[in-house]
């Protein structure tokens, strides 16, 4: 029997597993990629044959809201030998290829990734006297998958994402996530190809932010010797009310090191951004793709924006991390993707290679426009990546618009020291160097780089930053506003 739980979210059930997993006899009748990962659950979890299961009311190949058919709970005692605490383990099914018929994921092999190539796990501190795993880390899991299935982004090891709210909305300082391998679960090869589990490691404000500087694996690292913070198996305790750092100050001298002898491997964020091109306006209106904040944009055709996308997904297979918007929980569309594409996080070597799909021009002078919480990384783009030889992108969640940062060494990119605007379609290149991006023999010049982040030091800040905010750079033609979101949410308002 199905039994509702009151603390479920709704649209999702909780029962026990009536499995491969509880009865090994009726395994030829389930479906083989269940059954794969039913068997890497049985190996961790020999006595917990029947463990409490979320489950998906109406499953998303039937037209429900939910990518995850299932999310198991078993209850992990820990690891006293490792000083590692007693938790709950969550596991979720739906991400990879559980059937293999295509009715949600295209079987393309045994040989690559099974569906996205993973499954999302979670670690919760298990609290004194708590009986059965709390629900609501099934809802998170189940707002994650949404993400992927709808943007078809995918993660990695070392993402870090920016969530802005409680994880289990209470009033706890938890309230943004990382993500690492998990440690006790091994890879699984299925017959519909490999699936990797990454667990969720939620975090503070603060350490989001180290990570964003510097980097998630490091960070991870970090909280992996800390035993309140998460220890070795980066445990997520809820009512934790201090950051690492406040636990060990020293670990923000290990973070400043870090930053300053590697940079940071963010290479770009989905952001609310827009451009405007404040040269004289072009008398080939045709030729003007720039998104402005208070003039109706140019419908483009739907050639011109399959172009424009395909530039964009190729010009951002960075080869380092980045952050992921803030997920939308609520229901949305569910239509089963038609492609799979990699994620600002891809782990892609290429580099930045424009494509000659649209007319590349160069700008006089630009006016950038970001939130705050776009704003608050410009000096991460300027000292952590520019400083370092390095890009950086801002890719617009409200449209095919994206903002490129370049430095000396990135190969291929279509700012010069001549135009060091340019503008592919909607992509625009910034060169705030005097070195040509062409040649490796030309030595980078910081000196506006540093004028900038002098500029700019006030976005560093933890406080509140009254807005908007203006800054500008006559002698560079260069403008850069940083306004209320509701400026982004209704552009033509």
């Amino acid at each position: 029997a199905l039994i509702l739980k009151k603390s479920c979210a709704p649209g999702l059930l909780v029962r026990p597993i009536n499995g491969p997993a509880a009865a090994p006899g009726l395994a030829s009748i389930f479906p083989p990629g269940l059954q794969a990962i039913y068997g890497e659950c049985r190996r961790l979890y020999p006595d917990q044959a029947n463990p409490l299961q979320v489950t998906a009311i109406v499953k998303y190949w039937l037209g429900g809201p939910d990518p995850l058919d299932y999310i198991s709970m078993y209850r992990n005692v820990g690891c006293a030998a490792q000083d590692v605490q007693e938790h709950w383990h969550y596991i979720s099914f739906g991400l990879s290829d559980l059937y293999g018929d295509n009715r949600v994921h295209e079987f393309t092999g045994q040989e690559g990734p099974s569906g996205f190539g993973f499954e999302l796990t979670f670690r919760l501190k298990r609290e004194v006297g708590e009986t059965a795993p709390p629900t609501w880390p099934a809802e998170l899991m189940q707002g994650l998958a949404r993400y992927v299935f709808q943007s078809e982004n995918t993660f990695c090891s070392g993402d870090h994402i920016s969530w802005h709210s409680p994880l289990d909305n209470s009033e706890s300082r938890i309230q943004h996530m990382l993500l690492t391998e998990d440690p006790q679960i091994s890879p699984v090869h299925t017959p519909f190809g490999l699936v990797n589990f990454l667990q969720i490691v939620g975090v503070c404000t603060e350490e989001l932010q180290a990570a964003q500087q510097w980097n998630g694996q490091g960070i991870l690292e970090l909280l992996r010797g800390v035993h309140v913070a998460g220890g070795p198996w980066l445990i997520t305790d809820m009512r934790r009310g201090e950051t690492m750092f406040d636990i060990d100050p020293h670990l923000q001298e290990r973070v400043d090191q870090g930053i300053e002898t590697e940079g940071s491997n963010l290479s770009g964020v989905s952001a609310k951004c827009v451009w405007d091109d404040l040269s004289r306006p072009s008398e080939d209106e045709e030729d003007s793709r720039s998104i402005c904040i208070g003039s109706q944009p140019r419908r483009l055709s739907e050639k011109d924006t399959e172009q424009i996308r395909e530039a964009l997904r190729k010009g951002l297979e960075f080869n380092t991390k980045a952050a992921l918007p803030p997920i939308n929980s609520q229901k949305q569309g569910h239509d089963r993707p038609q492609s799979r594409k990699d994620s600002l996080e891809s782990e892609s070597s290429a580099a930045i290679i424009p494509h000659e799909l649209v007319r590349t021009r160069q700008l006089e002078s630009v006016h950038l426009k970001f939130n705050q919480e776009s704003g608050t990384l410009l000096p991460l783009c300027l000292r952590g990546r520019l400083l370092h030889g390095r890009h950086f992108t801002y890719k617009s969640i409200n449209g095919d618009t994206a903002i490129t940062f370049v430095s000396t060494g990135v190969e291929g990119a279509f700012a010069t020291e001549e135009h060091p605007y340019a503008a592919h379609g909607p992509w625009l290149q910034v060169n705030t160097h005097t070195g040509s991006w062409y040649t490796h023999t030309i030595l980078l010049t910081e000196e506006f780089v540093e004028q900038m982040l002098g500029d700019l030091s006030e976005l560093n800040t933890r406080e509140e930053t009254k807005l908007p905010k203006e800054y500008s750079w006559p002698e560079k033609k260069l403008k850069i506003s940083v306004l209320p979101d509701s400026v982004f949410d209704n552009p033509l308002q």
